[in-house]
């Protein structure tokens, strides 16, 4: 009989996959009632309420598995949880519909002045020709992001007769075609757009990406809406594009520190708020409990589940023969997926050497959640990596070969995009570490960690001399750097780690140099 134990209030509803689990005993108590017999629940539910803890986890030697009914695990400590070999699980798209919906009620709601309205009626008024809107029809939506809450609101605006500017710098043309939706870069949606509306993940990329200098590329009068998360709107940009009339009107459900406090914009009439509702509905607390109750029962009928945060668990043995790969083929997903910012449509593998003797399938999903990482708004790993590969029309190859090219093992991925293809090789080699030892038909011997920066360029004298002293005038030091061309005078690569990140100045100075080809920033 499993024992699990349910510690934070979740409906008889959600629930059900468990309830209807023949060998399951739901305990629905909190982890400090003196009755609950923590050494042995093997599976634990919780929302936001409880705080799973390594020394939480140090007391539950028989735990197996934690589900999160929400999307964010910040109450759960993944890293601890991995090292005990506990799955952990979330419901990353159980709220979608219900923030797309919140999306969209935001949208109306401030083009059409109601919350002022209805303050006004509370106070006794009673001003029509203060609360004057405009309609959704006939305007251009901006989006950016297209992940599963972007496609949703794309298909609302449709039918509401907007036209759809997308960014995803990671968006098929083939995938645009099919949401009926129009695909930009960041400047032309900025430039086109009566509505803006973000929906990424909030990485170092996308932090503050509607700032200064992208809201004064925007029309005058545009509307700016996040629901997504608080920093990709910088507040203080958009206080003085409030401030100064040229954004119009503005919504926000998130915060980049929640309660907001004295932030600068309550003082704003033309902006409305909500309290980080977007997941707030009963559909949705029922969607997300119920998905990971039926997740919780796959697993513990040794079944694949699909939204696990980190790694599944496996013997002792396996793991330390398989743990080095599984590092180099992260890395080698992160460093195709930094190269080729665009979409992708084919991912292929070749396995060569002693890595064959190992579960290739495994170290594939690795590639692929290393490839997704901050490219979609979902956490990706060896459980969903195909099924999201899947979702967004990539089609993954996987291959046994047979030359290794004087290596005891070879690892090559390669990419196809909408407009490039690209190539990388990486080894392992025992007491030395992970290698990457080949770019695009370019040989090359790196370490893949840190701060990188590729640099293509002719092979003429004095060029590196000048890259390393525009890396000088910038105050970065190069702690190593490695070069690699196919044929004297011709193109040829350079890859330089620093101490510190490359800024977008540093990388600009370096690309208005005439011999240089393109240069490329990789985060590790």
């Amino acid at each position: 009989m499993f024992q699990i134990l349910v510690a934070d209030a979740i409906s008889p509803e959600g629930l059900q996959p468990l309830l209807e689990m023949p060998d399951a005993n739901l305990i629905q108590k909190k982890v400090t009632d003196s009755d609950v017999q923590l050494n042995q629940i093997e599976a634990i539910l919780v929302r936001s309420g409880t705080k799973v803890t390594d020394d939480l986890m140090a007391k539950m030697p028989s735990l197996k598995i934690i589900a999160r009914a929400g999307v964010g695990v910040d109450n759960i400590d993944v890293p601890a949880a991995t090292k005990r070999g506990i799955m952990v699980i979330n419901a990353p798209d159980g709220n979608t519909i219900s923030t797309a919906e919140h999306t969209f009620a935001m949208m109306a709601s401030l083009m059409r002045n109601i919350p002022q309205a209805y303050a006004s009626i509370k106070n006794l008024e009673w001003n029509r020709n203060a609360f004057v809107g405009t309609e959704l029809y006939g305007k251009t939506l901006g989006i950016v992001g297209m992940g599963r809450i972007g496609s949703e609101i794309a298909k609302r605006a449709r039918v509401f007769g907007m036209s759809v500017n997308v960014f995803d710098p990671f968006l098929t043309k083939e995938r645009a075609n099919q949401l009926g939706v129009t695909s930009c870069t960041l400047d032309e949606v900025l430039e086109s757009a009566d509505i803006i509306t973000v929906h990424t993940p909030l990485t170092p990329e996308t932090k503050g990406l509607l700032n200064e200098q992208t809201i004064a590329k925007t029309k005058k009068g545009v509307y700016l809406l996040n629901c997504a998360r608080g920093g990709i709107i910088d507040e203080q940009a958009l206080a003085l594009y409030l401030g100064n009339g040229h954004v119009a009107g503005a919504a926000l459900d998130v915060f980049v520190t929640e309660p907001p406090g004295e932030n600068p914009l309550l003082k704003f009439d033309n902006i409305i708020f909500t309290p980080h509702l977007g997941a707030s509905t009963k559909e949705a607390q029922l969607n997300v409990a119920f998905q990971v109750a039926k997740e919780v029962r796959l697993f513990l009928e040794d079944k694949p589940v699909a939204n696990a945060i980190n790694l599944p668990s496996m013997s002792k043995d396996i793991f330390q023969r398989i743990q080095p790969f599984h590092n180099l083929c992260k890395q080698l997903g992160s460093i195709i997926s930094q190269s080729v910012k665009e979409g992708v449509t084919e991912i292929s593998v070749t396995y060569a050497g002693t890595v064959n003797d190992l579960e290739t399938s495994y170290l594939t999903k690795a590639i692929l959640s290393g490839f997704f990482k901050n490219r979609v708004d979902i956490s990706v790993n060896e459980i969903n990596a195909l099924l999201t590969a899947k979702e967004r029309g990539i089609t993954i190859g996987e291959k046994i070969g047979t030359t290794t090219y004087g290596y005891a093992n070879s690892i090559s991925v390669s990419v196809k995009g909408d407009n490039q293809n690209f190539t990388v090789r990486g080894t392992y080699i025992d007491h030395y570490g992970p290698r990457i030892v080949n770019l695009n038909e370019f040989n090359i011997d790196f370490l893949p960690e840190g701060n990188l920066l590729v640099v293509k360029h002719m092979d003429r004298p004095g060029v590196i001399g000048r890259v390393g002293k525009i890396l000088g005038d910038h105050e970065v030091n190069i702690a190593t750097m490695q070069v690699g061309r196919k044929e004297a005078g011709g193109e040829a690569i350079m890859v330089l780690s620093s101490d510190k990140p490359l800024t977008d100045d540093l990388l600009k100075n370096l690309s208005e140099n005439g011999d240089i080809v393109t240069v490329r920033r990789i985060t590790l």
